[in-house]
């Protein structure tokens, strides 16, 4: 059963209900299966032994998922080869590989939590109104124990990108 969190989440304003756990810094990292653009299975274990940058979007077809995407798409090549990052959204693989495509996005591995939006009822992304992700980053050690979370209180907001970004570098050493 999916637990109804109370915590604080807007949209353009409008209050947003989110369900699943909140995670916190030195929690576990919940598994989750998702679709990469292939449609293929992807989950948290696949990238075990990895630091993974986890940037949590409701679609890239919007203004701050599409600056969010490229800007931690840019930042990639600066984390090193113990480090990736993962962008999960409800959209459709079809849909991501399309903007991946569109926007020349080849760092980033864009991955669907449309099916079962297992990876949102995990982290506590879920927005229950809308069937979207909330905005939101967490870096989750090579060990699976999560060193890095943001909720954005609004989900229209950037993320601290240089606290991520800084969050993953550490993790990784």
């Amino acid at each position: 059963m999916i637990q109804e969190q109370t915590r604080t989440a807007t949209l353009a304003g409008n209050p947003v209900t989110l369900l699943g756990p909140e995670i916190k810094v030195g929690d576990q990292a919940p598994d989750f299966t998702v679709l990469a653009n292939d449609r293929s299975t992807v989950t948290l274990a696949d990238s075990y032994g990895k630091v993974r940058l986890i940037s949590v979007v409701p679609s890239l077809d919007t203004g701050v998922c599409d600056q969010q995407t490229r800007r931690f798409n840019e930042a990639v090549s600066e984390l090193g080869d113990n480090v990736v990052v993962l962008t999960i959204s409800a959209d459709l693989p079809f849909a991501q590989s399309r903007w991946c495509g569109a926007a020349g996005i080849s760092g980033v591995q864009t991955l669907s939590d449309h099916f079962e939006m297992s990876f949102s009822t995990a982290y506590g992304t879920y927005i229950k109104e809308l069937r979207l992700n909330s905005r939101a980053v967490f870096v989750v050690n090579a060990e699976n124990i999560v060193t890095y979370v943001e909720y954005l209180s609004e989900v229209t907001n950037h993320p601290n990108y240089e606290a991520a970004l800084e969050a993953a570098k550490a993790a990784a050493k």
